[in-house]
């Protein structure tokens, strides 16, 4: 699945100063409300709020192939956390040093854990009304 990134410099900075922090032992998350989520959300062609991502990979990291390799690792993790996060956010993760040891599953249980501090995560009755909105007793 294709992902919708920020690609607005300002908009990384902006993230990075305001946005609420999660830092742990492989990455680092920053999420902040996103403005402009109503009016992507009427030029969507389904209608629906989504996540802006956006990954910043620094040199301390490694080479260009050390640096694709996290890219790709961070985005098998978030693809595996994104259908339980809420919408309408910009969303920037930041590895650290250390992740170059790290499996996709080590990331997938990082990013949970950070999206669940930083009060990202829906709620059981909210994907489910996000799913479709069935009524008690009715057959999916």
């Amino acid at each position: 699945m294709k992902y919708t990134t920020i690609k607005e410099h300002h908009l990384y900075n902006k993230t990075f100063q305001k946005g609420k922090r999660y830092s742990g032992r492989y990455l680092s998350v920053f999420v902040l409300r996103d403005w402009a989520a109503k009016r992507l959300m009427k030029e969507h062609p389904e209608k629906r709020y989504y996540n802006r991502i956006g990954l910043s990979v620094t040199k301390k990291v490694g080479g260009a192939v050390q640096r694709s390799r996290v890219k790709r690792i961070l985005r098998a993790g978030y693809r595996a956390v994104e259908p339980e996060l809420k919408t309408g956010f910009l969303i920037v993760i930041s590895p650290r040093e250390g992740i170059l040891s790290a499996k996709s599953t080590d990331i997938e249980r990082e990013l949970s854990r950070g999206f669940s501090k930083l009060e990202m995560l829906r709620r059981k009755e909210e994907a489910r009304t996000e799913q479709g909105d069935r009524k008690e007793g009715e057959a999916p």
